[in-house]
């Protein structure tokens, strides 16, 4: 029985196959996953991982998809999406999330119950296990700063808990943290009364919705911030606010997004990060590093 086979069998209707990876990225765009699986409980993850070991197949991590890129091929091997793990429990100043919870769900509910710490990550849209991942943030606050430790099984799928002081964290990156998947994280909050915070959340995901260009497929910001400056701002200086390769556009709210505002296909896309890149490196020296993940295969013309 060949690997497809046997995923079908043991995941049922959570089993899709060359399943269109533009229906689970926030691009909205890219090629065929030749196996999209849902696991659940650590068993499941255990199944994939050791038939993904014993037929040596490739096995990608999926939350939202809302910081990920895919060629238009696709992505051979197995994606697996923490959609189905979304398990949310609050004990006193305690919330513990599994990873497929989305972040902002779990800021929705600090905020109402009193509980600072993650306000300001309002309106993120991905899901606890990218956020940790990634150490996402924004307005200044991170997902590390209220981390007490997170859940995981290391790809020989053994169990392993990570307090935050055991890991090496900095702006948007995790060191070490690609040779585990992340199950489930808690975070420690601070008590105080929920109208502010509210409030906070508020102004925060208003904000958003006026600086971003939330109407579009994007990815949210495409590059990670320069020392002491700001993508953004770098992009708008080099006059690219606009620039658009076939349906991908700089976008003109924020200099930082690409948007797919036409049909975008990935390699458009693509394309035009590398236009960007090139173009504010040329007039200011600076190499812009990305912040999105690119699966798969991109036909480049640079490399």
């Amino acid at each position: 029985m060949d690997y497809k086979q046997e995923l079908k069998t043991f995941f049922g209707e959570n089993c899709l196959w060359e399943e269109p990876m533009s229906r689970h990225t926030t691009y909205r765009t890219g090629g065929p996953a030749e196996v999209y699986v849902y696991p659940k409980t650590r068993e499941d993850w255990s199944f994939v991982l050791k038939l993904a070991r014993s037929f040596n197949i490739p096995l990608h991590i999926i939350g939202f998809g809302s910081n990920i890129l895919v060629g238009r091929r696709g992505i051979d091997g197995i994606v697996c999406s923490t959609k189905h793990m979304n398990g949310l429990h609050m004990d006193g100043e305690h919330i513990k999330a599994e990873a497929g919870t989305a972040l902002d769900k779990v800021c929705e509910m600090a905020c109402q119950s009193g509980l600072a710490g993650m306000e300001k990550l309002s309106g993120i849209p991905g899901s606890i296990g990218g956020a940790v991942y990634m150490n996402a943030g924004a307005f200044g606050q991170e997902t590390f700063d209220c981390l007490e430790y997170f859940d995981a099984i290391d790809w020989e799928g053994r169990p392993v808990t990570f307090l935050k002081e055991e890991m090496k964290y900095a702006y948007r990156h995790v060191e070490g943290i690609e040779n585990y998947i992340i199950l489930s994280a808690s975070f420690k909050l601070q008590k105080t009364s929920f109208a502010p915070l509210v409030e906070t959340r508020n102004t925060i995901l208003h904000k958003r919705l006026e600086k971003q260009p939330l109407e579009y497929p994007s990815a949210g910001s495409v590059f990670k911030r320069p020392a002491n400056d700001y993508a953004s701002r770098l992009i708008d200086d080099t006059g690219l606010r606009g620039l658009s390769v076939g349906g991908a556009k700089v976008s003109e709210k924020h200099a930082g997004f690409i948007i797919n505002f036409n049909h975008a296909t990935p390699e458009d896309i693509k394309t035009l990060i590398d236009q960007v890149r090139q173009k504010v490196k040329e007039k200011h020296g600076v190499e812009l590093e990305l912040e999105q993940i690119l699966w798969g295969e991109f036909n480049d013309s640079n490399h």
